[in-house]
């Protein structure tokens, strides 16, 4: 795909289009169709979606094969029961064990895709590539449904990611560039945490304002031209943008204002504390978040990598699940974890991959929680390795729908856009009756 397409928003991009929007403030592009609001009642009001960059392997983590012996498990061989009956996943997610009737597995996705891009397209858009139209991932329906034409009042964006963008493709497809998602920069797990076009890196308050007084001194057009509506608005956009750098979006970002006990138990590493901002989004009502967490394409070295990942992943997702719960978030919020695909069930013990897993599409495993989803369920099931379905094939555009109607954006109801293409939000997908 275009590289220009795949670039998210710009700095300055973000402050003319997402952040005037938080105002309310009508930019010239904003002149498109409005989404219609659905007609179906809607049981979740955010999503909360974890992005394994490099796609997880399912036997790893939530569909384990400890008889399928060392070729395929590796040091990874043990399966560990959990709070829901009959369920079990692998052995080093042991907090999640004890979450799991907070959540479902669905261990017969499937799309037999095998390239990053092209999966990663797929897995979160619910389209195949190959068409000449490119279509809007999830976060970007949401933002269209859920976002300022539909009285969505937040101080940052409605579909924010933390921290980078995946870069796989455009996010925002055939729809405006402001619906594109707000990506923060920046790491959570830094003693101040550098949020893009919020919270400058480097950079006193003081130095900031008085950048801000050299600005208003050195404006002799702005002064020559009172009562110009251009220029009216150009205020307004520097008055909001100063607002978010000294009001209360840097404080939504400001995870100091947690207890040091809460951010130790999400784990003191940029995926932990993602999941803690994460939180702290949803609870503001940004209706779509998504943790891009890199580091799982593990062609070489796979179980030397999954010793650091997969405790970081159960720390930081098990708390999540038990902090949305406790604040009473779950039952609105969706939380999604998924990749792109899954892994060779059979190890690469040969060099130069020494112990390595490649890309598999034919089936994989996501979990969902929250938002309308049941806990305690496993929907689907894989052979004895894990290398076909064996049972209930899941399409990524089955559970896209369902997220969708949870949330009350009609699956067969148009997507509007500026373009005039006719296009409806998913049709003609499955949905996971087992689950809602």
């Amino acid at each position: 795909m275009d590289n220009q397409r795949t670039k998210g928003m710009s700095r300055r991009q973000a402050l003319k289009l997402g952040l005037l929007g938080a105002a309310g403030l009508a930019l010239g592009e904003r002149a498109g169709v409005q989404a219609r609001t659905a007609s179906i009642a809607a049981r979740a009001k955010s999503v909360i979606q974890i992005w394994m960059w490099g796609g997880p392997c399912h036997l790893d983590t939530f569909d384990p094969k400890p008889g399928a012996g060392y070729d395929y498990c590796g040091p990874l061989n043990k399966a560990i029961p959990t709070n829901a009956d009959g369920i079990q996943i692998g052995e080093p997610l042991a907090r999640l064990a004890q979450q799991a009737d907070k959540y479902s597995i669905i261990r017969s996705m499937t799309h037999g895709v095998n390239a990053h891009e092209t999966a990663s397209y797929l897995v979160q858009t619910g389209h195949e590539s190959g068409d000449r139209v490119v279509y809007p991932s999830v976060g970007t329906v949401v933002s269209v449904f859920k976002g300022y034409d539909h009285g969505y009042q937040g101080i940052v964006p409605p579909y924010i990611v933390l921290t980078e963008l995946q870069g796989r493709f455009s996010e925002a497809g055939f729809l405006e560039s402001r619906y594109k998602p707000f990506a923060t920069g920046g790491d959570p797990n830094q003693k101040q945490f550098a949020v893009e076009g919020i919270v400058a890196a480097g950079i006193t308050d003081e130095r900031q304002r008085g950048r801000r007084e050299l600005l208003h001194a050195l404006d002799s057009l702005g002064k020559a031209m009172p009562g110009s509506s251009q220029f009216e608005r150009l205020d307004q956009c520097e008055e909001h943008a100063y607002e978010l750098m000294f009001g209360e979006a840097r404080k939504l970002f400001d995870l100091s204002q947690e207890k040091d006990e809460v951010r130790e138990q999400y784990g003191r590493n940029t995926f932990g504390q993602s999941c803690l901002t994460a939180r702290r989004l949803v609870e503001q009502g940004v209706p779509y978040v998504t943790i891009n967490y890199k580091g799982w394409d593990t062609h070489k070295q796979h179980f030397e990598i999954m010793r650091r990942k997969l405790p970081e992943l159960d720390r930081g997702l098990a708390t999540l699940l038990q902090d949305l719960t406790d604040r009473g978030l779950l039952e609105s919020t969706i939380v999604w974890w998924s990749g792109e695909f899954g892994r060779t069930p059979k190890v690469q013990w040969e060099a130069p991959w020494n112990g390595g897993r490649g890309h598999h599409g034919n089936c994989f495993s996501a979990v969902v929680a929250g938002g309308g989803f049941k806990g305690g369920h496993v929907v689907g099931s894989t052979d004895a390795t894990g290398e076909e379905v064996s049972e209930r094939p899941v399409h990524p555009q089955d559970l896209i729908a369902t997220m969708y109607q949870l949330l009350g954006i009609s699956p067969e109801g148009p997507l509007p856009n500026t373009r005039g293409i006719e296009a409806k939000v998913m049709p003609s997908a499955g949905r996971l009756k087992e689950l809602v």
